[in-house]
C-alpha cells in the first residue's frame, strides 16, 4: 500500500507543476505582446510625426525661405581652343549667366567681375574640342566653371553658372 501511496502521489506532483509550466509561457506571451504593442505604437506615432504632421510644418517653412534667384549676365567669352596637331584653329564662343541665391550680392560680386573673366579665359583656352563633346563635356564645363567662379568671388558663393548660348566653330 505505501506503493500506490507514492504512486497516487507522483501524479498529484506532476499536475502541480503542469500549471507553473502553463503561467510561465504565458507571461513570456504577455511581454512578447506588450514589447510589440510598444514597437508598432511608437512607430505609428513616429510615423505621424515625421510622414503627417511634421510634413506640413516643413512645406510651409520651405514657401516662407523660399527666394527669387537674381541673375547677373556676363560679357561674351570668345577664346581659341587649344589644337595639339591640328592646323585649323577652332573658336569658342560662350555667354553666360551667374545665378546668385540672393539679390544683395549683385554689388559685392560687381568688382569682382574682371577676377571672373580672367578665371574664364585661363580656364577656356587650355580646353580641346574634344572636350565640349557631347552633355557630359558641357556639364564638367559648368561645374569646373561654377567652381572657379566661387574661387574668384570668396567669400561670397555663386549658386550656378548657366549657358545661353555656346558656339564651338
Amino acid at each position: 500500500m505505501a506503493k500506490a501511496a507514492k504512486k497516487e502521489a507522483e501524479p498529484e506532483a506532476e499536475t502541480d507543476e503542469a500549471p507553473k509550466k502553463s503561467k510561465l509561457p504565458s507571461k513570456k506571451v504577455m511581454i512578447i505582446a506588450a514589447a510589440a504593442l510598444l514597437v508598432i505604437g511608437g512607430g505609428g506615432v513616429g510615423a505621424y510625426m515625421f510622414l503627417g504632421h511634421g510634413a506640413e510644418k516643413k512645406e510651409e517653412a520651405k514657401k516662407e525661405v523660399v527666394k527669387p534667384a537674381t541673375f547677373v549676365d556676363l560679357p561674351d567669352v570668345l577664346v581659341n581652343l587649344s589644337s595639339a596637331g591640328s592646323d585649323r584653329t577652332q573658336y569658342l564662343k560662350v555667354k553666360v549667366v551667374l545665378e546668385l541665391p540672393d539679390a544683395e550680392l549683385v554689388p559685392k560680386i560687381q568688382p569682382l567681375m574682371p577676377r571672373v573673366m580672367d578665371a574664364f579665359q585661363t580656364y577656356l583656352r587650355e580646353l580641346r574640342p574634344t572636350d565640349l563633346d557631347g552633355s557630359a563635356g558641357l556639364y564638367r564645363l559648368k561645374e569646373e566653371l561654377t567652381r572657379r567662379v566661387n574661387v574668384a568671388v570668396a567669400p561670397n558663393k555663386v549658386t550656378a553658372v548657366l549657358f545661353k548660348e555656346i558656339v564651338v566653330q
